[in-house]
């Protein structure tokens, strides 16, 4: 499984080179940046040519590029609608769908393989339309993708759209053959479990999002810190036939400096057996 890191362990601070010198040393082979406008303002062109400018001169390649959640720069803390494309408004799902493909564009000046989309919000349940506007949104945003070489990976969610069993209907009866799945680990020890959640989707996981939680709660705790058992969960995914890259998704904090991130990422690696 190709290493990689998710610069959601420092979502809290505007990204910059520095960070990915960080996350270069600890072994990690590939990024993920999260599209959070106060972390990676991926409307800014400078911030877009700062970036790539490191990674055309750097072995370590971006591999992903997770879609924005919140609209602004406040990670949604000032109350205001999240980016969510199965809103029962019409004018959010078409809000939402700019902003998804304001950071898609990205990949003009900044080429990434993958990105990581949302289906829904926590409270969103599992309905007809709800599996319409699911083949809506991923139609639009693959087309819109393509020609730019972005290839789509929807994430298994706690909501009730982006469960195991619902996401592959959603793939199933949309015909879409190219798009793929990230699994996240958290999000299915909270739900069915994993087994249950690898056995579903396992011929469409490309992408996990490793972290840990203690089954009560999306805590993205190192692995290890939780109640994950992750001998048996690595073995299963790296019998995946379509070999998914492992993503550290940790939660970030202010108070670690970056060489003790660094450090425990380069432990958490070798402790995975990555």
């Amino acid at each position: 499984m190709l290493k990689a890191v998710s610069t959601h362990i420092l979502l809290d601070q505007r990204l910059h080179p520095g960070m990915l010198d960080m996350i270069a040393r600890t072994g990690a082979e590939a990024v993920e940046v999260f599209a959070a406008r106060n972390h990676f303002d991926y409307t800014s062109h400078e911030h877009i040519k700062e970036l790539a400018g490191w990674f055309a001169t750097n072995p370590v390649k971006l591999f992903s590029l997770h879609a924005p959640l919140y609209f602004g720069t406040d990670l949604g803390r000032s109350g205001g609608p999240q980016v969510n494309l199965l809103h029962p408004e019409k004018s959010l799902r078409i809000d939402s769908m700019d902003e998804i493909k304001r950071a898609i564009e990205v990949a003009e000046a900044l080429p990434f393989q993958k990105l990581i989309v949302h289906l829904g919000e926590r409270t969103d349940t599992w309905n007809p339309r709800a599996l319409e506007y699911s083949m809506t949104a991923l139609e639009h945003l693959q087309a819109f993708a393509r020609p730019l070489g972005v290839g789509l990976l929807v994430e298994n969610l706690v909501n009730e759209p982006a469960q195991p069993q619902n996401l592959l209907e959603t793939l199933n009866v949309g015909h879409f053959k190219s798009v793929g799945v990230c699994l996240d680990t958290g999000h299915a020890h909270l739900g069915e479990g994993l087994p249950a959640a690898i056995s579903i989707l396992r011929d469409h996981i490309e992408s996990v999002h490793i972290h840990d939680n203690n089954g009560n709660r999306d805590e993205h705790l190192w692995p290890g810190d939780g109640t994950i058992d992750w001998a048996t969960t690595l073995a299963e995914l790296k019998n995946c036939p379509r070999n998914p890259t492992a993503v550290l998704e940790i939660h970030h904090s202010l108070e670690s400096t970056p060489e003790a991130i660094a450090a425990k990422l380069t432990e958490t690696f070798m402790h995975l057996g990555l």
